[in-house]
């Protein structure tokens, strides 16, 4: 396993990161089992949200943190301000009220890392940067960070904060993977720009990729007559250099004795900058072969050719 260092949360934070989506109370024994194994190969950062699987998630985590009684050990990322109709929920007030659902639900008094969910670029950063400092020298949550907020939207943040003598945003986790996106995945989510990625890389500011498999894209299940026709994979991956991407990925596993997946997730692990992969493996052989891509290593030409910025034919 690898480790990165979060500002303002005390333990080292493994740069994977187990997903939680398909997390609940009735899914005990898979919940447990995955989260056994994952914290046994040395994770022990778990993302979560206020809203998958309405509250259940979360209530899954707290039940295995009370029952293995190692919160100290476990990063919590925890997500709250998600818009559940067409207001925008970026607001004081919603902090307050997500992140007591959040504690309660994970039976903690605190989050270790606590972002929000969405932005709204028409919040001024300055209310929002304060009410997060408040919850956090109340002891509600360790750091904070912004979910599909832009790298800018994060930087007038810390300088507010700045100015004011405040805590800052510690992370962003916008979407990033091997596959470039030709459209949201959901309402209101970024991807990382290649103006971001310069950004994380000259301020090494910590990157929390979202969907860094892209949905299963590497899995070898999609593509032209093949039988995974997922319609969201289909309707913002399917595209003539997104499959071009795939087809590298491929050559480059031959080369390296790994699969096509593993290859996409260690382009994420080998940025410039320090990023954490959140996956979502379904069963044990998925988080498995994930985990052992994180000792995938890929050159800069790698990278570039994988990510079709190199024009040879063949890999490096």
């Amino acid at each position: 396993m690898k480790y990165g260092k979060i500002a303002g949360v005390p333990q080292p934070v493994s740069r994977a990161v187990m997903g939680s989506l398909i997390f609940s109370p009735e899914k005990k024994e898979l919940t447990f089992s995955l989260l056994d194994a994952f914290a046994a190969l040395g994770g022990n950062c778990i993302d979560t949200a206020h809203i998958y699987n309405g509250g259940k998630s979360e209530a899954a985590i707290g039940l295995w943190l009370d029952e293995r009684g190692n919160r100290e050990s476990i990063v919590v990322l925890d997500k709250g301000c998600a818009p559940t109709g067409p207001e925008s929920r970026v607001t004081p007030e919603c902090i307050r009220a997500d992140l007591a659902d959040n504690r309660a639900r994970l039976k903690t008094s605190y989050v270790d890392l606590w972002v929000l969910h969405r932005d709204n670029p028409a919040v001024p950063v300055g209310p929002i940067v304060e009410e997060l400092n408040a919850q956090k020298a109340a002891g509600k949550m360790r750091a904070f960070g912004g979910s599909n907020w832009t790298h800018t939207r994060i930087q007038e943040a810390n300088e507010y904060a700045y100015k004011k003598g405040l805590t800052g945003f510690a992370v962003s986790s916008p979407n990033l993977s091997l596959a470039e996106p030709k459209e949201a995945m959901w309402a209101g989510c970024i991807s990382v720009s290649a103006e971001g990625c310069k950004w994380h890389a000259e301020n090494q500011f910590p990157l929390f990729a979202w969907s860094s498999q892209a949905r299963g894209f590497f899995s070898g299940r999609f593509g032209p007559g093949r039988m995974g026709l997922d319609p969201d994979v289909m309707r913002v991956y399917y595209n003539a250099e997104n499959f071009e991407r795939l087809r590298r990925a491929q050559e480059m596993g031959r080369k390296k004795n790994a699969s096509a997946i593993q290859i996409a997730f260690a382009y994420v692990f080998n940025q410039p900058f320090p990023a954490y992969c959140l996956f979502g493996p379904a069963n044990p052989d998925e988080l498995n072969s994930s985990l052992a891509a994180v000792e995938i290593g890929l050159t800069p030409e790698e990278l570039k050719w994988l990510n079709l910025e190199a024009n040879s034919i063949t890999s490096p």
